[in-house]
């Protein structure tokens, strides 16, 4: 039983926004070929639930929206909200800024259509700029594979002091003769 208990925290752990009393019996049973039912289930993970009371561990067990979830214990929040405030003051990459910049002026545009102005793959980039905030997922384009469509959030007009696309710098007017490439012809 030590086992499937083990599974259990498990399934819960690796389950990103929470995972369901049916889920859970769906995965055992595939996973280990068990059959628990739901009244079962319950009292092993209020045996979970209770272990992970103890003072020396960080994580609890919480029961929310309908889902099981670990949570870091309430103590321990103004140390995860420092940590995320000094994740977000970290500066962007010249990649994440280049993909950024190529979001702004293209938008709405997927990450094949980013990856074939730059030249290389962007997976990183646009997922450090979603988890800043700076762009957002806008929809899906109409192409084969629905991908995704990346614009300009909020939080990114916001930190530039822009009300829109509109008010973005043209490129007539940062293209310099300082910082041109080739010869002109006069």
């Amino acid at each position: 039983m030590k086992d499937v208990i083990r599974n259990i925290e498990a399934i819960i752990f690796a389950s990103a926004e929470g995972i369901d009393l049916a889920d859970i019996k769906q995965i055992l049973q595939e996973s280990l070929a068990i059959e628990v039912s739901r009244e079962e289930l319950r009292d092993l993970i209020k045996k979970i639930e209770t272990k992970y009371q103890d003072e020396d561990y960080v994580l609890e067990l919480r029961y929310i929206n309908n889902a099981y979830q670990f949570l870091t214990k309430a103590v321990y929040h103004e140390s995860i909200q420092q940590l995320q405030n000094h994740n977000n003051k970290r500066k962007l990459s010249q990649s994440a800024l280049e993909t950024l910049a190529i979001i702004a002026y293209r938008q709405p545009i997927t990450k094949l259509e980013v990856e074939q102005i730059r030249g290389v793959s962007c997976d990183y980039s646009i997922q450090r700029l979603l988890e800043k905030k700076l762009i957002k997922i806008a929809g899906k384009a109409d192409s084969i594979g629905k991908p995704l469509l990346y614009a300009t959030s909020q939080q990114f007009m916001d930190h530039f002091g822009i009300n829109g696309v509109r008010d973005l710098p043209q490129l007539k007017d940062i293209v310099t003769e300082d910082n041109a490439i080739g010869e002109t012809n006069e």
